[in-house]
């Protein structure tokens, strides 16, 4: 505050009241004094604030970079994250392992997480997830030998039903013998149904078993009918005889009901040595090459043993072997289960509706041919049992759902992924 304008504000003079200049100046210097020292204080406390800033947004710009580069390092640690039920859920490395090469993950992948394969890969994944040691213990599985006790009889009784079946068919006549089709028939659909929900075959879907009982179905009453319509016939409902207005053909019904047996065996022995091989096997290469013999294997020691049911059956009941026909059928249902039964059901299930609808046209085209101007229709299906006899149908359209299911059967059924599940008490 300057002395000029004291005087403004007070008009006397400075001897009337009794200040001098001295105390102006000195009063104006500890104004100066104090207003320089608030100032320099504002400064420092500005800087300050600013360097805490500063220093903040150091900081804060830093902390991504950390968590980056951390995330960088463990890459495992978001691989586990990103599959965290898998690995929860997962009683065995090889669980793990399944589930990642389901996902897409392969041995070149697991090269990138700083593994060998993606077996080294399932192991520390599962060894790094965290677990409840305090859960109570899971209930030991069944003995296998318990288990085959449980499921062995019960593959056998579709083939003792089914013959028990024939030879009623062959003891009786007229109401008697339609009476012991019905009963028969009732009876081994049933069996096998219970050998389908328990044991190797038996798979963790439902499924529909409609064309299946279709083909069965034509296996036993389609040869008779295509004969009988070549000639203009039927002339009548079948009698159950092989001579009949509508023959009958039971050999290859029987020899198919005889041989759940070898295709249980052949389903559990596929599903144990497989699992062995996920055990053994340290990249998924090495078990597709190891597996792929064994499902071939398998599948021919269960065609080996149809044979010798189809001629031994045919032999018993005097009618022709018609091995292509059984083998080709028995082949194809082998194979439509052994999909179904490791999770593959969609490639079964519509190879099994076209081998029914192609079987079913097949029948239908005679019968359409008979209509004025139709008789083009039937033309090719004329052809084919001109050639190959009645039976040239249902081999044609089995053997090429089996052929199509074995082709895709070597391509699923080979990797780590078929056999995730836990090898149950079949």
């Amino acid at each position: 505050m300057s002395d000029l304008d004291e005087l403004d504000r007070d008009p006397r003079p400075a001897a009337l009241t009794g200040e001098t200049g001295t105390g102006d100046a000195d009063r104006h210097e500890a104004g100066m004094r104090e207003t320089g020292s608030r100032g320099t204080g504002s400064r420092e406390t500005g800087r300050r604030e600013t360097g805490s800033r500063e220093t903040g947004s150091r900081e804060a710009g830093t902390r991504p970079s950390v968590a980056a580069r951390r995330v960088a390092a463990d890459p495992v640690k978001a691989l586990m994250h990103r599959h965290r039920e898998l690995c929860e859920r997962a009683v065995d490395p090889l669980e793990i392992a399944a589930g990642l090469e389901a996902h897409g993950v392969t041995d070149r992948t697991a090269a990138r997480f700083r593994h060998r394969d993606v077996f080294s890969l399932a192991e520390e994944m599962y060894a790094r997830t965290p677990r409840d040691t305090d859960a109570p213990p899971t209930p030991e599985e069944q003995s296998p030998a318990r288990a085959r006790a449980g499921w062995m009889p019960l593959a056998l009784l579709p083939g003792a039903l089914c013959a028990a079946a024939v030879a009623g068919l062959r003891l009786t006549d007229g109401r008697p013998r339609l009476i012991a089709a019905v009963v028969g028939a009732s009876a081994v659909l049933l069996a096998v149904r219970a050998v389908l929900r328990r044991g190797p075959l038996s798979a963790g879907t439902r499924t529909s078993g409609i064309w299946t009982c279709w083909l069965l179905g034509y296996a036993l009453l389609g040869d008779g009918l295509l004969d009988a319509a070549v000639a203009g016939g039927p002339d009548g409902l079948p009698d159950g005889t092989t001579d009949g207005p509508w023959p009958v053909t039971v050999a290859p019904v029987l020899a198919l009901a005889l041989a759940c047996a070898p295709a249980v065996a052949s389903a559990h022995l596929f599903a144990v040595r497989a699992r062995r091989k996920l055990t053994a096997s340290r990249g998924l290469a090495d078990f597709s090459a190891s597996v792929r013999p064994l499902l071939l294997g398998t599948f021919a020691l269960f065609m080996g043993a149809l044979t010798v049911l189809t001629a031994l059956s045919a032999a018993v009941l005097g009618e022709p072997p018609a091995h292509a026909r059984t083998l080709t059928l028995g082949a194809l249902l082998l194979l439509a289960r052994l999909l179904t039964v490791h999770g593959h059901t969609h490639a079964p299930a519509l190879v099994l509706a076209a081998a029914a609808t192609a079987e079913a046209t097949a029948s239908a085209t005679l019968f359409a041919a008979r209509l004025p101007g139709c008789g083009f229709v039937a033309a090719p299906v004329e052809a084919l049992i001109a050639a190959c006899g009645p039976a040239g149908v249902p081999t044609a359209v089995c053997g090429t759902g089996a052929l199509v299911l074995l082709i895709h059967a070597a391509r699923r059924l080979t990797k780590a992924s078929a056999h995730a599940a836990v090898e149950r008490a079949r």
